[in-house]
């Protein structure tokens, strides 16, 4: 069977994150790309690995995800016949033959998030979806010395949601950079990878140094004791993107990729 990656795009505002849910309960990316992927595969079950395990509400520019499907399609074909079949708010960018060993998750070296939160002022309903909100402003210079603190590599369990189960706690952040367009803070971070509600975790962090409630060393104390009750609380999901997934040079698609 050929192995095909494909670059999704998708509002997670009605979506109950990206993993499919166990009885089928609540909408999930996953679950919708299956269904459709089934009806090309005649009713064969296909079952799909992404990248990352976005949470509800969260959405995405660049989710990635790999699959074998039980039917040999030119790419630029999969992805119309899959846009013709998913709901209005799941869109595939591109499509390929992936080549040998590829998988969207473990085969990833990086992944990109964006969280958009507006500061101060009356929450606009238009970006309600799209963009966290705090009814305070942030000091900008506070937040850049937090952000600051998530570069290198740590032991993030301080900031994992509780109850994750991973092998390790331990990742290495390559990309914390804080942003003021007006009142509206752009956080973007890259990473090798994340935890649960990590990226939600970090900006939970900046908003804390942003208002005065911690001080960077108190936060840099938090981090070091791994320890989920010393931490800020987490941001809202819905300002959060998943932008991009980076993959070794050395596994590109080995199909043409449209664009």
């Amino acid at each position: 069977m050929p192995l095909f990656r494909v670059t999704l795009a998708y509002d997670g505002s009605d979506f109950a994150g990206w993993q499919r849910q166990r009885g089928g309960a609540g909408r999930t990316v996953q679950g919708e790309l299956e269904a459709s992927l089934a009806r090309l595969a005649g009713g064969a079950p296909v079952s799909v690995a992404g990248a990352g395990r976005t949470d509800a509400g969260v959405h995405a520019l660049g989710q990635v995800a790999s699959f074998d499907l039980p039917r040999d399609m030119p790419p630029g074909e999969l992805q119309r016949a899959l846009n013709g079949l998913l709901p209005e708010d799941v869109r595939v960018l591109e499509a390929a033959v992936a080549p040998e060993g590829f998988h969207a998750r473990r085969s990833a070296v990086s992944k990109l998030y964006r969280y958009v939160l507006d500061c101060g002022g009356v929450a606009l309903p238009q970006r309600r979806l799209y963009a966290g909100w705090v009814p305070w402003p942030l000091d900008p210079a506070r937040v850049a010395a937090a952000a600051a603190l998530y570069l290198g590599r740590h032991d993030f369990a301080s900031l994992a949601s509780s109850g994750s189960s991973v092998a390790t706690t331990t990742r290495t952040v390559t990309r914390s950079e804080a942003a003021f367009e007006g009142s509206t803070l752009v956080y973007e971070t890259e990473a090798d990878g994340f935890l649960r509600k990590m990226v939600r975790s970090m900006v939970g962090g900046l908003l804390a140094a942003g208002r005065g409630v911690a001080t960077v060393g108190e936060l840099a104390r938090a981090l070091e004791a791994c320890d989920r009750r010393a931490w800020p609380p987490p941001a809202d999901a819905r300002g959060l993107t998943l932008v991009r997934v980076s993959y070794p040079a050395s596994t590109p698609p080995a199909g043409p990729v449209l664009r």
